[in-house]
């Protein structure tokens, strides 16, 4: 498994921090071998594929924001991650209760404070949130279904996204509005962090 020092070098996180992301990656191998969290081939790569690819979301984060909102959080990247980090007043939606009792035994060992949703995205109330958050989830265009209803005035949403991320943001261009910005994944040459604002409904497209 890489070095989790070496795998986060540039982002600033304290010695204390990165020792709260090893417990969590501990308790995830352990629990990988009873329910599929990551898949199994990217877990000897777990601090490059999962921890960094999470945590280069972090300095992408206002000092503002009051609330994240972490949609489809699975084995907790990268919700969990950011809140380990720091990220403030952390909601993590997911539907599998399994892996919901995965994220509450690693928030306890970690002593990290999120709130765990264990619902779908569409029967979550509206939380309000200055970032939304995901990765490897869907489409932008249903992302975007999802996450605008718990967008804050002035938030942003921070997705995660793979190869397909231009054909996804034409696509989206037919029902929405977004101001957007493309930053170079670090652990992905193909993949990209899709920064989006002003997010509305409406054809960009007049």
């Amino acid at each position: 498994m890489s070095d989790p020092r070496k795998a986060l070098a540039g982002l600033g996180v304290s010695r204390e921090t990165i020792e709260r992301l090893e417990i969590y990656a501990g308790l995830l191998t352990r629990w990988q071998a009873r329910i599929n969290l990551v898949g199994p081939d990217t877990l000897p790569d777990l601090w490059t594929r999962h921890m960094l690819d999470s945590a280069q979301l972090w300095p992408l984060i206002p000092a503002e924001a009051r609330r994240l909102a972490d949609l489809g959080s699975g084995a907790g990247f990268p919700g969990l991650v950011l809140a380990i980090l720091g990220a403030p007043d952390v909601h993590l939606v997911e539907s599998d209760a399994r892996k919901c009792a995965f994220l509450r035994e690693a928030a306890r060992l970690t002593g990290t404070t999120v709130t765990i949703l264990n619902r779908r995205i569409e029967q979550v109330e509206p939380l309000d949130a200055d970032i939304v958050t995901a990765r490897a989830l869907a489409p932008l265009s249903r992302l975007l279904d999802w996450a605008a209803p718990h967008l804050a005035p002035g938030g942003q949403c921070l997705f995660l996204k793979g190869r397909g991320a231009e054909d996804e943001l034409t696509a989206t261009a037919k029902e929405w509005k977004i101001g957007h910005r493309r930053i170079g994944s670090l652990t992905d040459p193909e993949g990209v962090v899709l920064q989006l604002r002003e997010v509305c409904r409406g054809s960009a497209q007049h």
